[in-house]
């Protein structure tokens, strides 16, 4: 008896999230698998007997025998249901399916329909258990997409090699990963090179080929060589540890159909016990020959079908669905809700640089003036080294750490949508974009306007040094991106803080409807508001870091790359974990695919059940055709939502 009572504990816990909404919440659902279920299993296999003797061989116990027998079937299929039902009476909750499907049971048994009253509380259990694992799997495998991260590492430790587990592992020590290893957390790569896939990061699986010096992130798997890693970062930490995390959470953010969903449920149930009763009282008063048995049987299958339990799990999975297939896509939404908005999306604004360029800067030409090229390059490589700026890195690696090393670099401020100012070995430098000479009143050559790329001019103790070109190259699948966008008739917008030639020259090559270019922070919150003003349901894409302001005012703040930046996955309602502007347009598509998938479930769910609910009040349907099509309809439904798993973006 102690176990059943642990049991049925279990069984409460596991429907807790009932009592709130009405809804089904089957996460914790299945743990012990079938064996948790043999209950259930007994029940249908005495139901299958009592059925076999009854239509197969004409033989029907007698009174009690046949009341006894179905009792104890009745009992092993639905006693977790009966306890349900009871402990949310006690709370005076009756408008919960447990109440509806013991109500509907309990009263076949009471007019001595004693196969049917078994056999729609084990077809609901049934139908039940299949919910539980369907949700159960797709959580399992939203989780397991993710959750690569190695039980044990390879440590270096005084001198000497040990196995641990990763989470006693602390930053500043050294890890080991050989060949074929996943590397089990962040950190940074102290071999020369070393080759990784980076798969269940960024949903790429080509190599990628890591310097010393550059960070390595848990998941990843060690492709070529024994490497050895500093840490950085503990377990818990890691990227792909706050990634998962944030999967995880984004099955609880439900979406607006999910709310709806729920909502109805509240309502819908009561309004059901109260069209029950009155199909079977009302009659009385109009028709002639009023036969109690038949209107209550009537009402028994009107409360069978109108059970809510396979349009209310539907939903949900397929919503985690959604999650998982973008996930296996390498795009992390946040939440659910974020999948219904995506549907809506008709502008996408990017940013330029790492978005619709690769955001790997070259230099293209020195122009030095009033000093020699080697000092120009010097000091600009020294106050741009404080900068994690594409255009700065690539200053600093044309020029090598080397040339400015021991350099006195104070004062450091950056001014925003400018550039630089220090003062290096005592002399006050400036590096930035025009704007930046003109804020300082320092006269620079006309012809700098009219240079195409990218320039970066330098100025030393309030005197004009020379400039520095620089040429961003487009990413290889931005004009697909571009172009599929179009073709889903949506309006694209590129806004960037770089010179209106340069913004110009990519937005033609690309055909974006809109480019502005020249912006500050300021400004790009300005293009982006005068678009919502248009009533335009936007979708922002950038790094999620600097373009903050523009992510909180659009409905969809995407983040691009964002596997290397913790702000970005905190601040973005989506990450792209790779750098490849079509997956904008894949998470559009998963979006759009999720809420066909989910309202093709609604419209079957309640198509089926206001025909059967038809058909039950008007005496055509039996109580097997109820339990049959409520639980067909849920089953199918669910094999709708799980579907959405397999399918090929």
């Amino acid at each position: 008896m102690k176990k059943q009572d642990n049991q049925s504990e279990k069984d409460e816990k596991a429907h807790e999230e009932h009592s709130s909404n009405d809804g089904h919440d089957h996460g914790e659902m299945d743990d012990a698998g079938w064996k948790s279920r043999l209950p259930l299993l007994a029940g249908l296999t005495i139901l299958a007997i009592m059925l076999t003797l009854e239509y197969g061989f004409k033989f029907i116990p007698k009174f009690p025998i046949d009341l006894i027998v179905y009792s104890a079937s009745y009992l092993l299929a639905g006693y977790n249901v009966l306890y349900m039902a009871w402990r949310k009476a006690l709370r005076f909750d009756f408008f919960n399916e447990f109440f509806l499907m013991s109500t509907a049971t309990i009263g076949a048994f009471a007019i001595g329909s004693y196969s049917e009253g078994v056999a729609v509380m084990v077809f609901y259990s049934v139908g039940e258990w299949f919910q539980d694992a369907a949700v159960n799997r797709a959580k399992r495998s939203i989780k397991a997409l993710l959750d690569v991260r190695p039980d044990e590492v390879t440590i270096l430790r005084n001198g000497s090699l040990e196995t641990v587990h990763p989470k006693d592992v602390e930053p500043g020590e050294t890890i080991q990963v050989k060949p074929g290893e996943k590397v089990a957390l962040d950190g940074e790569l102290l071999s020369d090179t070393a080759s990784f896939n980076t798969a269940a990061l960024t949903g790429e699986s080509k190599p990628d080929t890591k310097r010393k010096g550059e960070a390595v992130y848990a998941g990843m798997i060690n492709l070529n060589t024994v490497s050895e890693i500093k840490v950085t970062s503990k377990f818990s930490d890691s990227k792909l540890s706050k990634i998962l995390e944030m999967v995880q959470d984004a099955t609880a953010r439900k979406s607006k159909t999910q709310l709806f969903i729920n909502r109805f449920a509240k309502i819908y149930t009561p309004i059901v016990f109260v069209l029950a009763v009155l199909v079977c009282a009302l009659p009385y008063f109009f028709v002639k020959d009023y036969q109690f048995y038949d209107w209550f049987y009537r009402a028994l299958v009107f409360l069978v079908i109108s059970c809510p339990c396979g349009l209310v799990v539907s939903i949900p999975l397929g919503y985690f669905g959604g999650i998982g297939l973008a996930s296996r896509n390498g795009i992390l939404f946040k939440g659910s809700n974020f999948l219904d908005v995506m549907t809506e999306i008709d502008t996408v604004v990017m940013d330029k640089t790492g978005t619709l360029t690769e955001g790997v800067f070259k230099v293209q030409e020195i122009s030095a003036e009033g000093l020699d090229e080697k000092e120009l390059l010097r000091l600009t490589a020294a106050i741009e080294s404080k900068s994690t700026h594409p255009i700065a890195i690539a200053i600093t690696e044309h020029v090598g750490k080397d040339s400015f090393k021991g350099a006195s670099i104070k004062n450091i401020e950056e001014i925003a949508g400018h550039g630089l100012k220090a003062t290096i070995d005592g002399k006050e430098v400036l590096a930035g974009n025009a704007k930046l000479l003109k804020k300082f009143d320092i006269a620079f050559p006309d012809k700098i306007a009219s240079i195409v790329n990218t320039v970066v001019v330098v100025a030393v103790d309030k005197k004009y040094a020379g400039y520095i070109t620089i040429a961003d190259l487009i990413k290889s699948d931005a004009e697909e991106a571009i172009k599929d966008l179009h073709a889903l008739e949506i309006k694209t917008v590129m806004l960037s803080g770089d010179k209106q030639s340069v913004v110009d020259q990519v937005a033609k090559k690309l055909s974006i409807d809109n480019a502005y270019g020249d912006l500050l922070p300021e400004g790009k919150v300005e293009k982006v508001q005068a678009l919502k003003d248009e009533n335009r349901k936007l979708a922002f894409v950038g790094d999620g870091v600097n373009d903050a302001p523009v992510v909180a005012l659009a409905n969809v703040g995407i983040a691009m790359g964002g596997l290397g930046s913790d702000a970005t996955i905190e601040t973005a309602d989506v990450v792209i974990q790779n750098d490849q502007p079509s997956r904008i347009v894949t998470a559009i598509k998963i979006g759009k695919l999720t809420k066909r998938i989910v309202w093709q479930n609604i419209i079957l769910a309640m198509t089926v059940k206001v025909i059967v609910l038809a058909l039950g009040a008007g005496g055509v349907a039996n109580l097997w055709e109820a339990v049959i099509a409520d639980v067909g309809v849920a089953l199918l439904a669910i094999l709708n939502a799980v579907r959405l798993q397999r399918i090929k973006v």
